[in-house]
């Protein structure tokens, strides 16, 4: 089973697996397939991490990119008055997506490289027709982009807005730069974007352009194993992606929960109150701590610990309260998961934030340049503080769930920005505390705070249940479209038959392929 946000990218990993592939080699299959069928939000220059099942273990694999050598606070303040931009070259750290399709091959992969890397080609140089979702996000760039009118943006018009195209639904897009990096990227095993031709390609083009990522900066990146991190709720293990994810959040919000009467129905008001409230302290944590931990230690074990929840849980009322933090409400990403008949499972995001990313474009390439480094602190004394070699306060991150005897039930995620924790917990919480299937997990009305007391909720969440939360203190916004409230997918298999349960939610033009 592969599902994903993008139907013909599900193919591709279908396609492996049909070949003989396992769920590594269709999960990369899908995620290189996505940088061409929905570029509007990930892309060969972006990050990834990714939760691999296999060999009766749960594997973690960071592949996020740090700033580069010549980016610093200094250079910021003389560059931009100190503010980090969105766009450009400044907020680009280095690339780290590449190198975790070609270590997660190599660790777990059955098929050839090239082999799995195929379908995302055969999209590129053949074209393919944009899906409605993808449609709409993709006209709202190109207006920003007009809108912007910066010089560094001429080669994403070239690329993604050619004369002639219009992104509308049913409209053919190609790119054969595109397909010629990827299939430079499959001969090479990724190494030609870290040591070779692409890597001088992207040197080249920061230096006319005055970027400060180097072909340096790029042949010093690696991707880290990690062990996953996790809580216990309610008969199951959730797992997260450690620091420098905020996958930990969610965590700290179910710890938060767990000795909390939560009524029994997911559309109980109080539910989802103590839900948001408890959502704000792990933000408040997040956003005080995670960071790089190889620069700066984050105390994951404290964090998680019942005394820290219990520290939390005297901060929630009856009433809405203010945490003093924020999450902003921008994003960009593309999530999948995969299955295969060995019981192998895979959990991968990956991403260009903020839709395209940076919209610099490396000429004749395909390759869109992620904005990573606009999640970095300005305060020098802030743990996620700006720094060369660092890398920054992260928002994609897979999940996985599990039961606390150590049996696999599956991957899960919810992409979004700073949307993702909560929607994981709004997931993991429909599944394991509602009993609901993938399906109804995912397609269950959400709600997604912002700041302080203010909160948006999606107008299926109903009148009654919206008059219920501002009774209580929350200053709600219902927005009709869904579009803020994240896109995610999960499967589920069954422990004693095998049997796998997909569920890949309205919020995008997702699909579930299977074999």
């Amino acid at each position: 089973m592969v599902a994903t946000s993008q139907p013909l990218a599900a193919q591709a990993g279908l396609r492996v697996l049909q070949q003989g592939g396992n769920a590594v080699d269709a999960a990369i299959a899908t995620a290189a397939a996505l940088t061409v069928v929905e570029p509007t939000s990930n892309g060969i220059g972006g990050d990834l991490f990714a939760l691999v099942w296999a060999d009766g273990q749960l594997h973690g694999l960071n592949a996020s990119g740090a700033a580069p050598a010549a980016l610093s606070l200094d250079a910021l303040q003389e560059r931009h008055g100190g503010l980090l931009p969105r766009h450009g070259w400044t907020p680009i750290t280095v690339p780290g997506a590449v190198r975790g399709w070609a270590d997660l091959h190599a660790r777990f992969g059955r098929l050839d490289f090239a082999q799995v890397l195929a379908p995302a080609g055969e999209y590129a140089e053949e074209g393919y027709p944009l899906s409605p979702v993808l449609a709409g996000n993709w006209a709202r760039a190109a207006q920003i982009y007009r809108r912007l009118n910066l010089p560094e943006l001429a080669e994403w018009f070239r690329t993604f807005a050619p004369d002639g195209f219009t992104p509308a639904p049913g409209a053919l897009w190609r790119s054969p730069a595109h397909a010629r990096t990827l299939r430079t990227i499959a001969e090479t095993h990724g190494a030609a974007f870290y040591e070779g031709d692409l890597a001088a390609q992207i040197d080249a083009h920061a230096r006319a352009e005055g970027g400060l990522l180097r072909a340096a900066d790029l042949a010093a990146h690696r991707s880290e194993w990690v062990t996953p991190i996790h809580t216990d709720w309610d008969g199951h293990r959730v797992y997260e992606i450690p620091p420098n994810g905020q996958g930990i959040a969610a965590l700290i919000a179910l710890n938060v929960l767990r000795d909390l009467p939560l009524p029994g129905r997911w559309d109980d008001p109080d539910s989802l109150h103590l839900q948001i409230e408890a959502m704000k302290r792990g933000f408040l944590d997040a956003h005080r701590f995670v960071a790089d931990p190889r620069q700066v230690p984050v105390d994951v074990a404290g964090l998680l610990s019942e005394a820290n929840a219990q520290s939390h849980r005297a901060h929630l009322g009856e009433r809405a309260h203010d945490p003093s933090t924020h999450a902003p409400s921008t994003g960009g990403t593309v999530y999948l998961a995969t299955a295969d008949e060995a019981g192998g499972m895979v959990s991968l995001i990956q991403s260009n934030y903020m839709g395209f990313g940076s919209g610099v474009v490396v000429p004749g390439t395909g390759i869109a340049l992620h904005n990573r480094g606009h999640n970095f602190h300005t305060d020098p004394a802030h743990p996620n503080a700006l720094a060369p070699g660092k890398r920054p306060y992260h928002t994609i991150i897979p999940g996985f769930l599990a039961r606390t005897d150590g049996t696999p039930v599956g991957p899960f995620g919810v992409m979004g920005g700073f949307m993702q924790p909560q929607g994981h917990l709004q997931v993991v919480l429909n599944t394991v505390r509602y009993g609901m299937n993938p399906q109804q997990a995912l397609d269950a009305p959400r709600w997604q705070w912002l700041d302080g007391t203010r909160i948006e909720v999606e107008q299926a969440l109903g009148e009654s249940l919206t008059r219920e939360l501002l009774r209580r203190g929350h200053s709600v916004t219902v927005q009709p479209d869904a579009g803020s409230f994240g896109r995610g997918q999960m499967i589920r298999r069954h422990p004693e038959t095998g049997v796998l349960e997909g569920g890949t939610e309205s919020r995008t033009d997702g699909h579930i392929a299977v074999w």
